[in-house]
């Protein structure tokens, strides 16, 4: 049949460079789907660090899920900006992003693993799985980009160098390191300022911008998915409390603030050079674990208030007041302190010196909690005055 789905033109069409300034551009369909097939992943962790939290288990569930959310968010990170340069539908373009989607279900099962016995072993087959299909897509771009070959085949052949040393000095008998981590992480990062310095991919601004708002609604919603499952099941054992009451109130004003902050800002111009993008899209990786982290510090808090929990008020409460700020230092970095002046420039730091003073405070968690995502608010709230102030003609 000449118009079947399965013609030349529609099985393997030429992975031709999209236009950089095409209008109307926005999200497909299929990656909606790996969206929503990472919040699998991105739940399964907030939920294992959720239980080294309120075992006491602090420092070694920080550092599994430092590393399991790096495998995550870097996944999504190489799946998102070739999409945005090269993505032509086809139907083996598809069956690529079927199989990375594969590949990060795999490493969602292999998630537990890595918090209960440091065991790596389904996480890396899972990004194996992943690297080949991308690998793939970089070759069919060297064949049909010739403006663009150099930098495709430095991708593929810097994310095959990496993997390959993955897999080297985890299933070696080399001791695999917490250091030894950080220097394949920094070999990760490399590679795309590597490859794109010979000529950058034709990524698409605005569909860049709208996928990173969309993941991070996506984390939004886990983390208060994930705070109030904790709250329904104490209400559901007769539970309540007033200062269980707080906690509901100060988490969810808390989320909210959190997403108007972010969706306060115009991230399109941020994204008007190489340098610039590379620190926005990488400094996301702050931004993205901050409301994870919130999220499941906020789940912790019900337990602590119900008693469910081996970790003090103070303690708990600084679980919260940390990735908060880290978050809020991550939007002033990456927004705000290269082109405010005056008093808005400042609303930030003022809000971490205050959010870091509350656990210091002789108070229950949820109270804690309600009082930082007040404090939050408030510095919404003065930022829209001292802009509408601003905007006054005089």
């Amino acid at each position: 049949m000449s118009n079947s789905f399965l013609t030349k033109y529609e099985w393997l069409k030429p992975l031709m460079p999209r236009n950089p300034y095409e209008s109307h551009r926005a999200a497909t369909p299929l990656e909606l789907l790996f969206d929503l097939i990472f919040v699998v992943a991105i739940a399964t962790a907030g939920q294992q660090f959720h239980h080294s939290m309120i075992e006491n288990h602090i420092s070694s569930g920080l550092i599994s899920y430092l590393m399991v959310f790096f495998a995550l968010w870097w996944a999504w990170m190489n799946f998102t900006w070739f999409a945005s340069a090269y993505d032509n539908d086809d139907a083996f373009y598809r069956i690529m992003t079927f199989v990375q989607i594969t590949g990060s279900m795999v490493i969602a099962a292999g998630i537990p693993a890595v918090f209960q016995h440091q065991d790596f072993h389904v996480i890396i087959i899972g990004y194996v799985i992943m690297r080949l299909a991308l690998v793939t897509q970089w070759f069919r771009v060297a064949r049909h980009d010739p403006l663009r070959r150099k930098t495709a085949i430095r991708y593929a052949t810097g994310i095959t160098l990496v993997q390959t040393a993955w897999l080297f000095f985890y299933f070696s008998s080399i001791d695999f390191t917490f250091y030894m981590f950080i220097a394949l992480v920094i070999a990760e990062l490399s590679v795309p300022i590597w490859a794109e310095s010979h000529n950058a991919t034709p990524w698409h601004a605005h569909h860049i911008t709208e996928r990173y708002g969309l993941l991070t609604i996506i984390v939004l919603g886990e983390s208060i998915v994930g705070s109030y499952t904790a709250i329904a099941d104490a209400l559901s054992n007769q539970l309540f409390s007033i200062e269980l009451l707080f906690l509901m109130a100060g988490g969810l004003l808390m989320m909210f603030s959190m997403w108007w902050a972010y969706f306060d800002h115009k991230a399109v111009d941020r994204l008007n050079n190489r340098r610039r993008a590379f620190s926005w899209g990488y400094g996301h990786y702050f931004i993205f674990i901050s409301i994870a982290a919130v999220g499941a510090a906020l789940a912790a808090s019900v337990d602590v208030v119900t008693g469910h929990a081996e970790i003090s008020v103070q303690l708990t409460s600084c679980l919260v007041a940390i990735p908060l700020i880290i978050y809020t230092a991550g939007l002033w970095i990456l927004y705000e302190v290269h082109h405010l002046s005056g008093m808005r420039k400042w609303l930030y730091p003022l809000t971490i010196i205050i959010v870091l003073s509350i656990p210091l405070l002789p108070m229950g968690i949820g109270y804690s909690v309600f009082a930082m995502a007040v404090v939050y608010a408030l510095r919404l709230f003065l930022s829209r005055c001292f802009l509408i102030r601003s905007v006054q003609p005089e």
